[in-house]
Formats: C-alpha cells, sequence, structure tokens
C-alpha cells in the first residue's frame, strides 16, 4: 500500500555512460512479497537519456550523480511512494561510490545502503599511476596528479575522504578478494574509518568473499546466495519482518 511508510531498495548506478534499463528480475519478488518498492534511479553519468547526461555526469560534473540520486529518493518520499528512513540504497563497483557519496551526503534519507565491490577509495585510486586499470579511467573521473582542479573536485566527493563524525544508515559492504578493479581494501578502509567516526552504533557489516572477483560470486546459486544476503539486510534494517542477519553476517 502506497500510504508514504513503504520501504523501498532504491538502485543507481551511474557512471560511463551505462544504462540501467528496467526489466523483470524473479529475485525482487522476495522483497516485493514483503511489501517493498523496487526502483531504479536513472541518474546523469548514465545514457539513459543521451549522451549529454552521461557528459553531465562526469569529470568536474561528477556531483550531479550523486544530487540526482538523493532528489530521487526525495521524490519516492514526497509523493508517498515510501518513506523516509526505509529507503535502502543499492549499488555496486562505480554505483557502490555513489552509495558512498549519498550517505555522507544525506544520511538522514535512508535506512540502509548497500555497497557492492564499491569504488569508495576514488582519490588515493586515481592518484597511484602504477596501479594497471588507473591511467585509464582518468577520462572518466580526472587526473588528479596533473590537473589541481580535478585533485579538488575529486577530494571533495570521494566516499573515504569524506566520512565525518555524524550518524549514518546500517551498511552493507561486500568485497571479492580477487577483484582485480576495485580492490578489497578500498571498501575494508572505508569500513574501518566509518566505525572510528561515525556517532551511533547502527548494524555496519563488511563481508569480503575470498573466492570472488569484480562481479561478485561466480556461481550460479554462489550468487543467489550474496543476492539474498543483500536482501535479507534490507528486510531487517527496514524493520519488515523477515531472516535475521548478524555482525558476523
Amino acid at each position: 500500500m502506497l500510504d508514504g511508510t513503504t520501504p523501498c531498495l532504491l538502485y543507481g548506478y551511474g557512471a560511463y555512460g551505462i544504462s540501467i534499463p528496467t526489466g523483470f528480475s524473479s529475485n525482487r519478488f522476495s522483497l516485493v512479497d514483503r511489501g517493498f518498492l523496487y526502483a531504479i534511479a536513472h541518474v546523469r553519468g548514465g545514457s539513459e537519456k543521451g549522451r549529454r547526461w552521461y557528459r553531465e555526469g562526469k569529470l568536474t560534473k561528477k556531483r550531479n550523480t550523486f544530487t540526482d540520486f538523493i532528489a530521487a529518493s526525495e521524490y519516492l518520499n514526497k509523493n508517498g511512494w515510501c518513506a523516509q528512513g526505509k529507503i535502502i540504497a543499492e549499488g555496486r563497483s562505480a554505483g557502490g561510490m555513489l552509495i558512498g557519496a549519498v550517505g555522507n551526503m544525506r544520511p538522514d534519507l535512508y535506512g540502509g545502503l548497500i555497497a557492492g565491490m564499491p569504488f569508495v577509495d576514488v582519490l588515493n585510486t586515481m592518484l597511484d599511476d602504477k596501479l594497471p586499470l588507473t591511467a585509464p579511467e582518468w577520462p572518466e573521473w580526472g587526473d588528479p596528479n596533473r590537473d589541481a582542479a580535478a585533485f579538488q573536485t575529486i577530494l571533495a566527493y570521494s566516499p573515504y575522504e569524506n566520512v565525518q563524525a555524524q550518524s549514518y544508515p546500517a551498511i552493507l559492504a561486500m568485497a571479492g578478494l580477487t577483484d582485480p578493479r576495485v580492490f578489497y581494501w578500498e571498501p575494508a578502509k572505508w569500513i574501518a574509518r566509518l566505525r572510528r567516526l561515525r556517532t551511533n552504533d547502527k548494524l555496519l557489516v563488511f563481508r569480503t568473499n575470498l573466492d570472488a572477483g569484480h562481479v561478485g560470486a561466480a556461481g550460479r546459486f554462489d550468487y543467489l546466495k550474496e543476492i539474498a544476503l543483500a536482501y535479507a539486510f534490507a528486510i531487517k534494517v527496514a524493520g519488515v519482518d523477515g531472516p535475521e542477519i548478524s555482525a558476523n553476517g
């Protein structure tokens, strides 16, 4: 019932010009059957509305990606689709960076954050040109080694650097030990900083899959178990009757 009390899982990405199309997934019934709304935010940085939509969400305009996601969250709340504080924000890889950024900017909007293989240590990664994938990423994020404006832009939104002493939503961060794109220590550093600086004690879970790379678990059933973990977390922090999840995962 859409009366302003509904929990919502809101997914976002917003990078590289990749569009996230709407589509059917039977996995989402486990949420819908428990009263969840499932939504996708088509934020700038993707190409859902053309090439300009992508250009308006990269380099010096990257902040638009985050403010678009926040605007989508506020719209769902203000129009009675779901409840503030019961929105669970989810993203992976560059979408995980989005989740970390909006968590720093508007933690009050969200009941939980799900960040899979999240690119949360953006500045340090883009500064390290010895990493094999850093130089090819400069056209997307900027080269902070040679461009002072790019350095300041990335510093202003990089999730790791912008963790602060404030109350954060519950957080589930997932990493892959053999991930060649987002090294496992990025979310590990992020979670350690959150544990040190946050001013509340909501559920904060960090899981490293020792057999996974950037796309998560490879096996069909292992992949479903990973989705189940994320959904169990969403169900728990939204206050909906469902499976139990502990700080040990």
